[in-house]
């Protein structure tokens, strides 16, 4: 079955309520069930993402609950939970964070990147726009299609993640693997908190501290768990 004919069957039971995102043959749709009035969201991929098969199998509050991930003759079909709420991005529209606001944030943002690198999942793309936060406070990491799963002897394949978030070896320097999405972790927080990138202005105090580590071109000289991080915050 290809993808277009899946949708044509998910669409007699769903309807589309807007297309999310549309890119590099990447589709994510907000779609509502025709009798039940419940939201999900599809993502329509040109090849299978690891990350997402992995997240039918684990439940975390800081990542949102994948419902299937179908593998198809022409690319993947992923069907996921809609999370009402705004991306960090929409609340910076309207000015900074407070730093004890942006501090719980990145702390949630580590406990989504804890459960994905214990599982050799990087996820490669972790800025305002990928962070969710809901009405009720829970913050959920987003967007897996820049993820990679490694392994002993793998390799990026292609250069991927966000201009400003991606790290030095993200731009071919070297290999990614967890301390990548340390680094992103750390621009994030400065961003949070000073509307800023480090190489422009960086946050004051132990914040300051925290974000310099996070973002050391050398990976070996940044925090090596998101645990540790987390601690560190």
């Amino acid at each position: 079955m290809t993808r277009e004919q899946y949708m044509t069957r998910l669409l007699k039971t769903y309807r589309l309520v807007t297309v999310l995102a549309e890119k590099n043959d990447c589709r994510t749709l907000r779609v509502r069930h025709r009798e039940k009035a419940r939201d999900m969201v599809v993502h329509i991929l040109p090849a299978p993402v690891a990350a997402y098969e992995l997240l039918c199998r684990i439940r975390c509050e800081a990542l949102p609950e994948v419902y299937d991930a179908i593998t198809l003759e022409d690319g993947q079909i992923v069907l996921e939970e809609y999370i009402d709420g705004v991306t960090v991005a929409d609340v910076m529209a309207g000015g900074r964070y407070h730093p004890r606001g942006a501090v719980k944030v990145i702390k949630d943002v580590c406990r989504a990147l804890t459960v994905l690198h214990a599982r050799n999942i990087v996820h490669r793309d972790v800025k305002p726009e990928n962070v969710m936060v809901t009405a009720n406070g829970r913050v959920v990491l987003l967007d897996f299609n820049a993820s990679r799963k490694v392994s002993a002897g793998s390799k990026d394949t292609v250069v991927m993640g966000t201009v400003g978030y991606a790290s030095p070896e993200q731009l071919g320097l070297s290999q990614s693997d967890a301390r990548t999405d340390i680094y992103a972790a750390g621009v994030l927080l400065n961003v949070m908190v000073t509307g800023k990138h480090p190489t422009e202005d960086i946050a004051r105090g132990h914040i300051g501290r925290v974000v310099r580590k996070c973002t050391s071109v050398s990976p070996n000289e940044r925090y090596q768990t998101a645990e540790a991080l987390a601690n560190a915050l």
